[in-house]
């Protein structure tokens, strides 16, 4: 490792610096109280080449004869300053350096403009791409446990639901027919599927996490919240950062990110995140662990700065998921009302089966499929940013793919019972934003934009039965459903089809009536139109022309076809009124009626008595939800936060996912519930104690309640549920806990660190540690009492070094106290009452080094 770092050094200096004529740069550096700093080092970016400040706080330094490039200037303390340098100052050039371990006060741009985060009337939580690298959280799961009022939910990519303050996408099994109800932007781009949640970060500067409906700032509405993510810039200075992390289970995770200029006008960055490990659970039929990670993202992006008002940057990026993964392992069986002989333990007691462990937690499986979660994502885009008046207008235009290659054991054990369960998916979106933000009068600013999206998404499938599938799917006691080979290889192909096209207006005005007082009124009008198709058509099996093997047969399988079209139109819009009681007090009440758009079934449907699909399912309702906030940001004393917001949110209508119990509507389908209710309350917090001491936690309570579903899916216990001899398909669960909804969630987090030196190199010596805590949630549309993940906390903590130029290095241990739990719980097909767990990790330990030149 070292060999490699001194060549790209070497390699690095003869590209950027040649011998020439060299001009001093002189300067001065003081403290923020303007007392001058006497040994202060000062450096050029990229380069060995240094010097110190005198009693007075002079410097002078060669610049090498190249411009433009950038000064660092360190002083144990304080705040490593970066200033560039275009042209030989005249003057000797004032630096001021911020004294460290003061609270430093976060931008944000999700209004479309810089601005400090706690002068934004919005829920707004920020990670920045340091923190969460020193966190370890390198993808959305890992944020949820900085930002307890995200919930990810994840059996494999396809399968992914990202909620904020438990609402955006329905819990379980995903269906492209809706729209995800948390916006993932990444650089102004809007990405569709939440699978691109579940990939590495490359790159990253911040993290912006917004809670609550954004319907009037952002181009696709969302109706719960929205992620802003944005990717460090290329910089004409040049810079480089590698990054390497080695952890048990074999962990790899290498990230490098190169920068400089390409011309007098054009910049580049290129960037790369990669990384592998073992899997954590043992496949005993294999002899192999599996759940491994296997990850790969490249991202390069070109600035071009034409004038000094305009900047256009194309990106482009390309990420592959390759591990053997995501397979769940069996949490336990729940009886059924169905007969004994159709209970999970008599029926693998016929098959002379036992699964290879009784507890979860001992991470064993015999899956006799093989798991498969390929994954391809990327795209290309272009932004145009040009300063216009007081404003700036902004041009967004990108394509993105996503490939989806699966297999999956969805009984969750070593019977053939499904020997295929595979749905190849490739969704491709083009989208264009056009937004302007500015300064439309003195007392006026504001944002007002259009956008537009059309997706395409195209999903393949294979489900096809195993030797022991007669066993699992027996309904009688007749002894024609041992007929050898009349299941097996039985399945069937599906073809499901949806194009969705959404165009929007929106803007949002924030009116000065006063320096302390504004009104912020919010627009937006939405178009929304989907047409589906679905077709599936059986196969194999035992060919026969016996009427009653063949309603066998079709009991299991049958050949299923619908077209579905709709569109919607919707007016939605928001108003918040925010007042500025003092300059550590900040106020502000929000109201806001938002929409999720109307939804289609491309995933099958259960069929009626007759045998026919249910096509008045086919549609699913738009949501209409109805939402307030209050929220006060303080600063109750120096450096500290201290924020508080209330929240009610009621939504009609609301779009839930159910697991049917037909074995054919092989991904679930979409219904509506009629009304749901979530309230609840957060706070954040943020303290620096001292030079050395920091603090920051935060905590959400939330309630959220089916106040009306009275046609939800049984739950696991009570499928086959009889009433006067009538099989009884649906319940009232109204008044019941929403699935995901944990009624507590928490972090807390703190850092204990002092001034030293590494390698020659100034820098901190640091201690951190933080805990992730939620309470207990249901894992199922409808409660039940054997999909209840028990509440848990994790602890992390981690022990190093860190420089802002040079070499750092951190030894990390996430999970410290080995902690069993689940992530998610989930019925296997055809609900004969076993049921899997997503398990959360053990504990896992590793070193992280970093270079930064």
């Amino acid at each position: 490792m070292k060999t490699s770092i001194k060549n790209i050094l070497t390699i690095l200096a003869v590209l950027t610096f040649s011998i020439s004529f060299a001009q001093n740069i002189e300067g001065v550096v003081t403290t923020d109280q303007n007392i001058p700093l006497e040994a202060a080092n000062v450096v050029i970016k990229g380069t060995t080449f240094s010097t110190i400040t005198n009693s007075e706080g002079r410097f002078s330094i060669e610049s090498q004869g190249k411009l433009p490039l950038t000064l660092l200037v360190q002083y144990i303390g304080y705040n490593t300053a970066e200033l560039e340098i275009t042209s030989i100052p005249a003057s000797p050039i004032l630096i001021t350096l911020r004294e460290e371990n003061k609270l430093v006060e976060v931008v944000v741009s999700s209004r479309r403009r810089i601005e400090k985060v706690q002068d934004v009337p919005i829920a707004v939580s920020v990670v920045t791409g340091k923190q969460a690298e020193a966190a370890g959280a390198f993808n959305v799961n890992r944020i949820k446990e900085l930002v307890p009022s995200v919930q990810l939910y994840s059996s494999n990519p396809r399968n992914t639901g990202i909620n904020i303050r438990s609402l955006g996408s329905p819990f379980g099994l995903t269906n492209d027919g809706i729209d995800p109800g948390v916006g993932f932007y990444v650089d102004g781009v809007y990405y569709a599927r939440p699978a691109a949640t579940t990939l590495d970060f490359i790159d990253v500067e911040q993290i912006e996490v917004l809670r609550g409906p954004q319907g009037s700032l952002f181009g696709k509405n969302t109706t719960s919240g929205a992620f802003n993510i944005t990717s460090r810039k290329p910089s004409f200075t040049t810079g480089a950062d590698f990054e390497l992390s080695y952890g048990n289970y074999a962990f790899l995770q290498a990230k490098a990110s190169v920068t400089g200029a390409l011309g007098k006008k054009v910049a580049g960055r290129l960037s790369f995140s990669g990384t592998q490990r073992d899997g954590l659970i043992d496949n005993v039929a294999t002899g192999r662990p599996t759940n491994t990670l296997n990850n790969q993202g490249f991202r390069g992006q070109l600035l071009w700065t034409p004038t000094e008002n305009t900047n256009v940057t194309f990106a482009g990026d390309l990420t592959t998921q390759r591990p053997d993964g995501y397979a769940q392992v069996v949490a336990g069986v729940a009886p059924t009302k169905r007969a004994a002989y159709r209970q999970f333990d008599a029926i693998i007691a016929d098959l002379n089966y036992q699964l290879p462990s009784l507890n979860a937690f001992d991470r064993k499986i015999d899956h006799d499929t093989p798991w498969r979660s390929g994954q391809d994502l990327g795209g290309v885009s272009l932004n145009v940013d040009t300063k216009i008046g007081g404003g700036t207008l902004t041009s967004t235009t990108a394509w993105r793919f996503w490939n989806w290659d699966p297999s999956n054991d969805r009984d969750f054990t070593g019977l053939q019972v499904l020997a295929k369960s595979q749905n190849p998916t490739r969704q491709t979106q083009i989208t264009q934003e056009v937004r302007y933000a500015g300064q439309l009068t003195s007392k006026i600013s504001g944002v007002a934009g259009v956008f537009f999206i059309d997706q395409t998404s195209q999903t393949d499938g294979t489900e096809e039965s195993g030797d022991a599938q007669w066993r699992f799917s027996q309904s009688s006691t007749s002894s024609l459903w041992a007929t050898p080979g009349l299941f097996e290889g039985y399945g069937i192909h599906t073809d499901a089809r949806i194009r969705a096209s959404s165009a929007a207006v929106f803007g949002q005005l924030d009116w000065a009536i006063t320096n302390r007082f504004h009104i912020l009124p919010g627009l937006r009008y939405n178009f929304d139109k989907k047409d589906a198709s679905y077709s599936r058509k059986t196969y194999g099996g035992l060919q026969t022309t016996d009427p009653a093997l063949l309603a066998l047969k079709k009991s299991v399988y049958s050949d299923q076809a619908f077209d579905s079209d709709t569109d919607n139109t919707d007016f939605s819009g928001n108003l918040t009124l925010t007042y500025k009681a003092s300059d550590k007090i900040n106020a502000y009440a929000t109201f806001a009626k938002s929409y999720k758009p109307v939804g289609v079934n491309v995933a099958g449907l259960p069929t009626n008595s007759s045998g026919q699909p249910m096509t008045e399912l086919a549609v699913v309702k738009p949501e209409k939800v109805y939402h307030y906030e209050v929220g006060v940001k303080t600063s109750p004393f120096k450096n500290s936060i201290l924020n508080l917001t209330l929240f009610n949110t009621d939504i009609k209508d609301f779009q839930t996912n159910v697991q049917a119990a037909e074995l054919g509507v092989n991904r679930g389908y979409l219904a509506n519930a009629d009304k749901v209710r979530v309230r609840g309350a957060e706070l954040d917090a943020s303290f620096v104690i001292n030079s050395h001491v920091t603090i920051n936690g935060a905590a959400t309570y939330t309630d959220g309640k089916y106040v009306k579903f009275t046609n939800a899916p049984l739950p696991l216990e009570e499928t086959g549920l009889t009433v006067d001899g009538v099989q009884v398909a649906y319940k009232d669960v109204s008044g019941t806990d929403l699935p995901g909804a944990s009624r507590w969630a928490g972090s807390l987090g703190g850092e204990l660190s002092d001034h030293a030196k590494f390698f020659g190199n100034a820098g901190k010596i640091f201690f951190a540690a933080d805990g992730y805590a939620r309470s207990e949630f249901s894992s199922s549309p409808s409660a039940s009492k054997y999909l209840v993940v028990q509440g848990y906390a994790i602890f992390n903590a981690r022990l190093g070094f860190r420089a802002s130029q040079g070499l750092s290095i951190q030894i990390w241990g996430r999970n410290l106290f080995n902690k069993d739990y689940y992530e998610q719980l989930l019925p296997a097909s055809g609900n004969t009452g076993q049921y899997a767990g997503v398990l959360g990790d053990q504990r896992t330990y590793g070193v992280t080094f970093k270079y930064s030149l």
